[in-house]
């Protein structure tokens, strides 16, 4: 709102006098309590127009929002013309108790339009800001008046309690006058010194103590406190698409879970959120370069490095699942998302496109379909973006209603010499070189040999109340290797509940329960027995930007080895984001 309202009502009583009769009628309303749409005011019950409950201490950007909102309601999307007589309102009866001070405005005036679908929603409470900004409405009309020479139709009458009605908003017209001012001025300071026009910053700081517990695996480790930090810049050059450019920095490593034996057991089984993909000793890398955009129906998702299956595809594991991998789901990786979004990942393409919508045969349904390679920037022998390590998705996905969400997931990946399969497409390794995953047991993601390697899985997340979330997958997966024995099957499956707001708005308390990927009998490396996880966690928000998560993970038959002790792994995580 420019400085020439305030000129104008100071300069033009005519255009107080144009809303005289609607005002001191509605002052004097009796006090009714009025129900409101959320679309028309903030709040849901507001009171009739007394003036002393009318008064408000609204922040400045609320109250010039208010004035905005206000003043240009009814102007958009519409092409009504201007209203000539009182009886053009739907919704305005001869009996309503203001029914002549609306005849008078708009035949005498001609200073009302109303709203496009022919109504004047004259039940609907405002604040006196609102009103003060309301006299604004009127200018453009009556300054023509002025201009014709017909502003004798604002009689003595008129200007007598025109004068009563300066004096009775001259506190807020002043007020609201000075706040818009001062955000004007805000403002301009921030447009000066901005960084960018089209990008913003986000970032998200994790401080984790931590420790493990167990006969062998409680001696081989010690508490720790671990860090990571991302830094991610988010443009957007349309309103609809985002670049991410991510950096990250971390000193977070997985604990060292001991068998029988007293050595490490060369898996991922306990490996938490915040642990993976760490730098190591807090230098920084660019983790994630994506860009998002829609295109026609389809959203299309590229990534030149950082790519994951789980940024594009739907995981349906709320509560435990963060976007941002770490921050603000469950401790563990295995109880974030299923496994077989773990496959895979780097550089390449995927889209989402929508096949149904409502009642149709196919409900509310999407098709989801992505291709990553861990390899694409390296033109060498056996790499390169189809030669080299890869993985292809595709997923079906089903809204049965607003409350149940289903997935089928399919997964073609393959893997050169000496790799792992659900290694999220960071070839890590341990200090003997042996290859890891980022989940899973030793016997489930060694790939020795090049293989290839199908994985199915389903996912399902149902919400039977807006404080109860429950959710599972199950995976299965058939390796085929070039080496002799080479040849295997891996499962995994998981189920969680959450409770959201538990105890205070933000929090939650979640359980998660599964078998890490695992296989069974594998020739050279034995393990015959099912290695289960349970985690429990309780995330409490402190603030909009930290929040603090207690858990623990308790694994049973580490290393697919009931000899082997079970390990307890606790952690007490907080989270800073800005």
């Amino acid at each position: 709102m420019s400085n020439l309202l305030w000129k104008s009502l100071v300069v033009s009583p005519a255009v107080l006098g144009a809303t005289l009769l609607v005002s001191t009628t509605a002052i004097a309303a009796p006090n009714t309590t009025t129900e409101v749409s959320s679309a028309e005011q903030p709040s849901v019950t507001t009171l009739a127009q007394q003036p002393e409950l009318l008064a408000q201490t609204a922040n400045d950007a609320n109250v010039l929002d208010q004035v905005n909102r206000y003043s240009n309601e009814g102007n958009k999307n519409s092409t009504q013309a201007q209203v000539t007589s009182v009886s053009q309102f739907s919704d305005v009866q001869p009996t309503d108790w203001a029914f002549q001070a609306l005849q008078s405005l708009v035949e005498r005036y001609g200073c009302i339009a109303g709203y496009p679908n022919g109504t004047y929603r004259g039940n609907r409470a405002l604040t006196r800001y609102e009103f003060a900004a309301g006299l604004n409405a009127c200018l453009d009309r009556v300054n023509e008046l002025i201009a014709t020479a017909t502003a004798d139709l604002v009689t003595k009458q008129d200007l007598a309690t025109l004068q009563r009605l300066q004096e009775e908003f001259s506190a807020e017209l002043a007020t609201l006058r000075g706040r818009v001012d001062s955000l004007e001025a805000r403002t301009a300071e921030l447009e000066a010194n901005q960084f960018s026009t089209t990008t913003k910053l986000v970032g998200e700081a994790i401080f984790a103590v931590s420790d493990a517990f167990g006969d062998g695996t409680g001696d081989a480790n010690n508490t720790v406190f671990q860090n990571r930090v991302r830094l991610g810049l988010q443009t957007s050059f349309t309103g609809r698409d985002v670049l991410t450019t991510r950096l990250a920095a971390g000193n977070a490593q997985a604990f060292a879970i001991q068998d029988t034996a007293g050595n490490a057991i060369p898996s991922s089984e306990g490996a938490q959120t915040f642990q993976i993909g760490s730098t190591g000793d807090n230098s920084v890398d660019i983790d994630r370069l994506t860009y998002e955009v829609p295109i026609g129906p389809a959203q299309v998702y590229l990534a030149a490095a950082g790519g994951r299956h789980s940024h594009y595809a739907a995981v349906n594991n709320p509560y435990f699942f963060d976007k941002t991998d770490g921050g603000n789901g469950a401790l563990s990786a295995f109880s974030s998302e299923s496994p077989i979004y773990r496959i895979g990942g780097g550089a390449g393409i995927a889209l989402n496109l929508p096949l149904g919508r409502g009642g149709g045969i196919l409900g509310n349904s999407s098709v989801t379909v992505g291709y990553l390679s861990s390899d694409a920037n390296s033109p060498g022998a056996g790499e390169g973006v189809f030669n080299g390590n890869y993985a292809a998705l595709g997923q079906l996905n089903f809204s049965v209603s607003d409350r149940l969400a289903l997935a089928a997931t399919y997964v073609h990946g393959y893997n050169g010499d000496n790799s792992a399969l659900f290694d999220s497409g960071l070839g890590l390794t341990n200090a003997g070189g042996v290859p890891l995953g980022v989940v899973g047991t030793q016997q489930a993601n060694t790939l020795t040999n090049s293989s290839s390697s199908n994985s199915y899985g389903l996912s399902a997340a149902f919400r039977p109340s807006d404080k109860l979330s429950v959710s599972g997958f199950v995976a299965y997966t058939d390796v085929v290797g070039s080496g002799a024995g080479d040849d295997f099957e891996s499962w995994t499956y998981g189920a969680g509940v959450a409770l959201s707001d538990f105890g205070k708005r933000g929090n939650v308390l979640g359980v998660f329960a599964g078998a890490q990927p695992y296989a069974l009998n594998r020739p050279g490396f034995g393990g015959g027995d099912v290695p289960y996880q349970i985690e429990g966690f309780y995330k409490y928000r402190v603030s909009d930007n930290v929040s603090i998560t207690p858990g623990v993970i308790y694994l049973t038959s580490p290393g697919q080895n009931s000899d082997n002790d079970d390990a307890i792994i606790g952690t007490l995580r907080t989270t800073f984001t800005f």
